[in-house]
């Protein structure tokens, strides 16, 4: 056990355990969000920066820390090691686009005629909100299925990996809470008000990370399609929006480093924490 994990928390109910773990990864989204406080604007190379470093510690942590104990589980447990994961994965991105197709939302630098979704007169700030809520969905369930996966006794599953990757998706989090407010800001909105829609959008992470844990404990043999599910929809969101969003400004180079850095955080975590 990792020296910097305090015993009270590893004597939690998963579920609990959970529960703080995405509460943590939502103060992380409104941290970020709090960077309105200080400034007006944000350097557009600066976000590019941290959209690309966020893809970079999604992409990892939907391998080291879900797709290889989802293979490892499979293997263990003589089925074809590919199939569950397999199945898992191509679900998570289903779900994920399926929901991108009816929820309505829009991406940050895109103009407002291309929102997606079912088209609604909603204003622009809440489609910006809803974006990043959107994502928030399978980070918060990646968590709470990771720690459930650790209640459920699975040897490839460690209370340090589901730590690691609590880490990672908080750090990665930052980025999309000032992703949320500073557009609100630099459309004539107030601090406060730009603040309390960029941490709103990670209200959902608890929610999720909740219901991916319960899963897990009351049906284990799932936890291989679970982990992979997760990846899946991680995978969708990166490919999707962050990506795209961090080469919008044309700092493709400097996006693409920043991806590669957040790729080797998140796999340096993982490795050495889980």
């Amino acid at each position: 056990m990792p020296p910097f994990i305090p015993q009270w928390f590893v004597d939690l109910h998963p579920i609990m355990q959970a529960l703080l773990a995405t509460t943590f990864t939502w103060g992380v989204t409104a941290l970020g969000a709090a960077v309105v406080f200080l400034f007006t604007t944000v350097n557009r190379k600066l976000l590019d920066a941290m959209l690309g470093f966020a893809a970079g510690i999604m992409i990892a942590a939907s391998y080291w820390s879900l797709l290889a104990p989802a293979i490892a589980m499979s293997e263990a447990a003589g089925d074809p090691p590919w199939l569950p994961a397999t199945i898992g994965f191509l679900s998570g991105g289903s779900f994920l686009m399926v929901v991108d197709k009816i929820l309505p939302h829009l991406h940050l630098g895109f103009p407002d005629e291309e929102a997606e979704g079912i088209k609604t007169g909603w204003h622009r700030s809440v489609l910006l909100v809803l974006a990043i809520t959107l994502h928030n969905v399978p980070e918060g369930l990646a968590v709470g299925v990771a720690f459930g996966a650790v209640a459920a006794g699975v040897p490839e599953a460690t209370l340090g990996a589901a730590v690691a990757l609590t880490i990672g998706i908080g750090i990665q989090n930052f980025p999309e809470g000032l992703a949320v407010s500073a557009p609100l800001r630099s459309e004539g909105w107030s601090r406060k008000k730009s603040f309390m829609y960029g941490q709103a959008s990670g209200f959902v992470e608890p929610i999720a990370g909740v219901i991916g844990a319960a899963a897990v404990l009351l049906m284990r043999p799932i936890l291989p399609y679970a982990l992979s599910f997760a990846a899946g929809a991680m995978i969708f969101v990166v490919i999707e929006e962050l990506i795209p969003e961090s080469q919008l400004g044309k700092n493709t180079d400097l996006a693409t480093i920043s991806s590669m850095l957040g790729f080797a955080v998140m796999m340096t975590l993982d490795v050495a924490l889980g």
